[in-house]
């Protein structure tokens, strides 16, 4: 397990989470710059119904714009993305969002494996993916599809989360990743700006 990631231009950041990830998410937005030139994508593990629920909760917290991704969107640096509930996101290769309401993996629509894996076919190296607390093993698999394509992967410490099964299972099965505790994050992603 690496202590350090190494310098590279990240083109866009997926954020992964599942149980107890919504406090990562409101430790981490208040410390982000308003300057990031790149895109932040959340998929989280949600129900249905409120769906702008989280999107206010987060706006509330960062200057960064923060809505929910429509069909077709085209992904621009600045700006935060939510996943919404119960459709799997994917990454097209012209840069757009897909929806899709397929079957659902790992018990979970939508899949964090799915945006990982998907990503990871477009940004390439210049993907940087963050899996965060959960109590099931949905993101390992796209994890690997991540590092495979040269991106970089970070993991919540297992250690710090509210439920340890997700990251644990990251961690034990990812070699090249960067492990981080949530009051190190916001300094992390700050820092990721070419």
């Amino acid at each position: 397990m690496a202590e350090t990631i190494t310098s590279a231009k990240c083109n866009a950041l997926i954020i992964g989470g599942s149980a107890g990830s919504l406090d990562v998410l409101l430790e981490i937005f208040p410390g982000l710059n308003a300057d990031l030139n790149f895109p932040i994508i959340l998929v989280t593990h949600r129900k249905s119904g409120n769906e702008s629920l989280l999107s206010d909760l987060l706006q509330s917290r960062t200057t960064l714009r923060v809505a929910e991704v429509e069909e077709k969107e085209r992904i621009l640096a600045g700006k935060v993305y939510i996943a919404p509930a119960d459709y799997h996101l994917l990454i097209e290769e012209d840069k757009t969002f897909s929806l899709d309401y397929s079957e659902k993996i790992n018990y979970s629509r939508p899949s964090i494996d799915v945006t990982f894996q998907s990503a990871a076919e477009v940004f390439k190296s210049g993907l940087v993916c963050i899996l965060l607390s959960g109590s099931n093993a949905d993101g390992v698999e796209g994890l690997k599809a991540v590092n495979n394509f040269g991106g970089k992967v970070v993991i919540q410490n297992p250690d710090t989360a509210l439920m340890p099964y997700m990251p644990l299972q990251a961690v034990t099965n990812i070699e090249d990743s960067v492990v981080l505790d949530a009051t190190e994050m916001a300094d992390f992603i700050n820092k990721l700006i070419d």
